[in-house]
């Protein structure tokens, strides 16, 4: 997710920076050879700071002729023009359709002058009109190609993950600057033995333009550039990303790192491009567009890297320096670029971050009823930090707790997911070794649950659809909306626990579940955990003797 459109009166090129050192996203993507059970996975971190989003809905509905669809900007909803409606338009709950078409994206910016802020229509709206009108991957390029190519495109420069039960693509979009309606864009689909990732740096480098079958591509995508002056090489050699969003030090380590970390945890040979992922060696080779794992994936596997933080690779951040504050964090602040004494130095960035304000794994399995293949696994806060609960793509109505009348970005609601997902999370980050444990007990008992549940309730969603498929889909969506609520109810729990388990920054004994108290039922003497051994070192190392006690 972006923020371009969020700040007023900044030049784009800083809001390109901006969207590399904090408001950034993360997708991956597998292909049907790659995954466990031959679905079709990929995941989304929507990451903003400031941004509150639920879980979207958009209902099917047929459309009169000269009926007209509003274009409102997906962040600012600022409202921007209007389209004629398609005929026929799907129902999509998250970012799935009812066939199991699923959407995500990243913003890697790309050059400034290509951004047309007069243009139709906004990235997020291209998502979900691609998901309205569309009933394939192949199908939603085309839909949202042309809409762009029609109307005009506003945003920066962007990667979308556009996949269905049989097929995973990632195409890049940027505009053509102000005074061009027009886009560049370029499709590439993506092996079914292998996995993808992008994390707001462009992806796409060269591409076989001779394969229509596993490649699309605007017809101008070389013109365009040659007439900018920005490429004079032979058709066959363009690059797509040296040529419209060239990587830097920011491109590499910030954004390319997470996908790298990706690859690094599942397949072999990553060591390669670790250069290229550390970002400091401008020789270093670049990474491939995708690999092809060692092992194959399931969705738990997906959900896994969502959360990762770089552990057990050199850009790791679960270790003792300062930054980590007194209990560990595996997170930092943003900005993620500070200066001191005028050098510039950086925060690493992974995938798992706070400022995530939705996420999703999503499953789409071509040998299921279209209402039961397809399901979004779904959390509203930082994916490390949620268990994910399963919506399925043929839900109409979402649980309260992902969509609360009242609630908002600046309105705490303990009905709204994101906001009791938040409060947890924003408890644990400072203790986060004394706390999380407990956090991810409750999280990966939760999602446990729901896939030990998952073939029980398939079968039997499978076996009404034989005769109503309308019945199947309503009992998936009771099925869905209850798992949410129940999350949200033990959500609140932890909530509570955690204040009295660590209060004052002490530790209350427990046994079986239960605090311990006094034959007199008070409470037992507290536990006081003081600072880590790592963490005593460090005052010791920055204070010397100031707080050193006399032998006498």
């Amino acid at each position: 997710m972006k923020i371009k459109s969020r700040i007023c009166g900044i030049t784009v090129a800083a809001l390109a920076m901006c969207a590399t050192q904090g408001e950034a996203c993360t997708n991956f993507i597998v292909g049907k050879k790659a995954s466990v059970d031959g679905s079709v996975i990929c995941s989304y971190n929507a990451d903003d700071y400031g941004m509150f989003i639920g879980l979207a809905h958009y209902a099917a509905g047929t459309h009169k002729k000269g009926e007209m669809r509003d274009i409102v900007d997906w962040d600012t909803h600022k409202y921007i023009g209007k389209i004629p409606e398609a005929p026929v338009t799907y129902n999509v709950i998250g970012n799935i359709n009812e066939f199991q078409v699923t959407i995500g994206e990243t913003t890697y910016g790309g050059r400034e002058e290509m951004v047309n802020p007069d243009g139709g229509i906004d990235y997020g709206s291209l998502i979900y009109l691609g998901l309205q009108r569309s009933r394939t991957a192949r199908e939603a390029i085309k839909v949202m190609t042309t809409l762009a190519q029609t109307y005009g495109y506003c945003s920066e420069g962007e990667t979308f993950t556009i996949c269905d039960p049989n097929e995973a693509w990632i195409m890049e979009m940027q505009g053509k600057g102000k005074g061009e309606k027009g886009v560049v864009w370029v499709a590439q689909r993506i092996p079914d033995d292998a996995i993808c990732g992008h994390a707001n740096q462009s992806r796409i480098g060269k591409f076989n333009m001779k394969d229509k079958n596993n490649v699309m591509y605007a017809k101008d995508v070389v013109a365009f550039a040659r007439k900018k002056g920005w490429f004079s090489g032979k058709d066959a050699d363009f690059n797509w990303k040296m040529t419209y969003a060239k990587p830097d030090f920011s491109g590499r380590r910030i954004c390319d790192a997470r996908v790298w970390s990706f690859f690094n945890r599942y397949a072999k040979g990553m060591d390669k491009y670790l250069p290229w992922a550390l970002g400091k060696d401008t020789a270093a080779e670049d990474m491939p567009l995708w690999v092809v794992p060692s092992r194959k994936l399931s969705v738990q596997d997906v959900q896994v890297a969502m959360r990762d933080h770089y552990e057990g690779t050199p850009m790791a951040i679960d270790s003792t320096d300062i930054g980590g504050g007194i209990w560990q964090m595996p997170y930092r602040p943003t900005p993620l670029f500070y200066e001191v004494n005028g050098k510039k130095y950086f925060n690493e960035r992974p995938t798992s971050t706070q400022q995530t304000g939705f996420t999703f794994v999503s499953q789409m399995r071509s040998w299921l009823p279209r209402k039961v293949g397809g399901v979004l696994w779904f959390g509203n806060d930082d994916g490390n930090m949620v268990a994910y609960t399963p919506i399925y793509c043929g839900n109409t109505v979402q649980p309260e707790c992902y969509n609360t009348p009242g609630a908002d970005a600046l309105t705490f609601s303990m009905k709204n997911a994101y906001w009791v997902c938040n409060w947890v999370s924003n408890m644990v980050y400072p203790r986060y070794s004394q706390m999380f444990p407990s956090l991810k007990a409750v999280r990966d008992s939760l999602e446990q649950s729901y896939f030990a549940r998952q073939k029980e309730v398939e079968d039997k969603a499978v076996a009404m659809a034989a005769t109503n498929e309308d019945a199947a889909a309503r009992y998936l969506n009771d099925y869905s909306n209850t798992v949410a609520q129940q999350m949200l109810a033990r959500w609140k729990q932890l909530a509570f626990y955690l204040i009295v388990k660590y209060n004052d920054m002490t530790v209350k004994p427990e046994k079986d579940g239960k605090f311990l108290r006094t034959p007199e039922g008070i409470g037992v003497a507290v536990k006081r955990p003081g600072y880590p051994e790592t963490y005593r070192e460090q005052i010791v190392k920055q204070t010397g003797d100031r707080y050193e006690v006399p032998n006498k």
